[in-house]
């Protein structure tokens, strides 16, 4: 079987080092008006006493940061020292259940311990950094110093559902997130709406047809948007037969999958629309337009969560995808519109320019995998710009051989021209065991890189960015 990622079992062998610094290695040059932070989250430790993860999402979650002033970047990065790290450090062997790795230990016997490895965003004054479990934690925005874990005040507790990727309204600085309660006789899905300060305004629970996985969600200026595949967490399995969330998981594409709507203001359910069963991990944005809701995402023929399994050997099997527009009459409770566009190279971490969230963008950058179909182990090496009034996805950067591309690509504004800005994301040369950041021209991605900054020490693929501007 041909090896489409030769080497990449070297990112999953690193445990980086932890540091601060000036970045001295830039190839190219920083432009001088980019001020501003830009975090990124991602399982960056697979190794503990002898032992390995099996699973993407089972590593150790790292925060890095880098701060843009004057053309000169300043990079720092540490472990979130949550429960888990610490506990398993102090031990120098792993003890909790992992997503797709069977040790024993559960939290309070109900679920996993988060590794807090997903995400990261400034809130209400503070850093939080999300793992798909449990609460997130707060950290020092400067020195990445874990502080305590983040529970609005004592609004939620340690078992509250609350996933990892909230979303902020850049109008009102309010906070949204949603959790899936996977109770298998009445599984809930809770929508939270808290305020710029940390407090929370309103919790909504729906009930659900079945405990399906959700990973991410929707926001437009009136609407939360959820798309519910039949992708069913059996938590019975879990808890009772010692088994992974991995292992729990069930694909069942005959049950269909729906589009539910909900009012941000009062909870009320806007629409339910029924489709064929295909699989959302991420959204990339919605608005509203002449009355109608637009929904920008990314539709897989099935799940992925397996691809991320076993570690180092990835994506062996990955379904194509595909950049999908809906659009919704919400009146009617129906799909008026369904656009795709050609790119099916299982496109991931989609996102649009900040200003433009929540409002109508044309462009989107997101990661994708070359050799999608093929038989054989696989990883993102393609940085894609898609962009819905053109109809088109045709400006993609190919990586070099040996060469893969991580962290959801985020694009930096010009602060005094919002719309001028570089879009940044990780590469990994694997021959030569390095880590650098690329920023690229967002209308110009496949020339490549205009500037090229290197890390001292090399890190594995990450997840999710934010970006803070001065």
């Amino acid at each position: 079987m041909i090896d489409h990622s030769p080497y990449i079992e070297r990112a999953f062998q690193l445990v980086p080092e932890e540091g601060a610094y000036e970045i001295s290695e830039i190839e190219g040059a920083v432009p001088r008006w980019l001020s501003g932070v830009y975090y990124l989250n991602g399982p960056c430790r697979f190794q503990r006493g002898g032992e390995s993860y099996k699973h993407w999402l089972d590593g150790d979650g790292m925060v890095t940061s880098l701060r843009f002033h004057g053309g000169a970047a300043h990079h720092a990065n540490r472990f979130v020292r949550g429960t888990k790290f610490n506990e398993e450090e102090a031990a120098g062997h792993y003890l909790y259940r992992a997503f797709g790795t069977g040790y024993q230990k559960l939290k309070r016997g109900l679920g996993l311990e988060s590794p807090v490895n997903v995400s990261v965003f400034p809130y209400d004054g503070k850093l939080l950094a999300f793992g798909e479990q449990g609460l997130p934690y707060e950290l020092d925005p400067v020195t990445l110093e874990t502080k305590s874990e983040y529970n609005l005040g004592g609004r939620l507790t340690a078992i509250t559902p609350f996933s990892a990727h909230p979303k902020f309204d850049p109008r009102t600085g309010e906070m949204f997130n949603f959790g899936i309660a996977y109770a298998t006789a009445e599984p809930q899905l809770n929508v939270y709406r808290c305020d710029a300060g940390g407090g929370l305004i309103s919790r909504h629970r729906h009930k659900l047809e079945y405990p399906c996985s959700v990973h991410d969600f929707g926001l437009s200026p009136r609407f939360t948007v959820f798309y519910l595949s039949p992708y069913l967490l059996d938590m019975t399995e879990l808890m009772r037969q010692g088994k992974t969330l991995q292992d729990s998981l069930h694909w069942t594409p005959e049950r269909g999958s729906r589009l539910l709507v909900a009012s941000r203001a009062t909870g009320e359910i806007a629409a339910s629309i029924a489709m064929p069963g295909k699989y959302c991990l991420h959204l990339i944005n919605c608005f509203e337009q002449e009355g109608r809701l637009i929904v920008d995402l990314l539709e897989l023929d099935r799940p992925v969560y397996d691809q991320y399994q076993t570690i180092p050997d990835l994506f062996t099997d990955v379904a194509e995808g595909y950049p999908v527009r809906l659009t919704v009459d919400l009146d009617n409770g129906a799909i008026l519109d369904r656009r795709e566009l050609g790119y099916r190279l299982a496109p991931d971490f989609a996102t649009v320019k900040p200003g433009l969230f929540l409002g109508e963008a044309p462009d989107f950058w997101l990661l994708g995998i070359s050799a999608t179909g093929k038989p054989g182990r696989k990883f993102f090496d393609q940085l894609v710009h898609g962009n819905w009034d053109r109809g088109n996805v045709d400006d993609i950067y190919q990586a070099p051989p040996e060469t893969y591309l991580g962290g959801e690509p985020v694009f930096l504004p010009n602060p005094s021209n919002p719309a001028e800005g570089v879009v940044i994301c990780q590469i990994f040369d694997a021959d030569r065991v390095t880590s650098a950041f690329g920023l690229f021209d967002p209308d110009r991605v496949a020339a490549g890189p205009v500037a090229v900054l290197r890390q001292r020490s090399p890190a594995p693929p990450c997840f999710h960015a934010a970006y803070r501007s001065n």
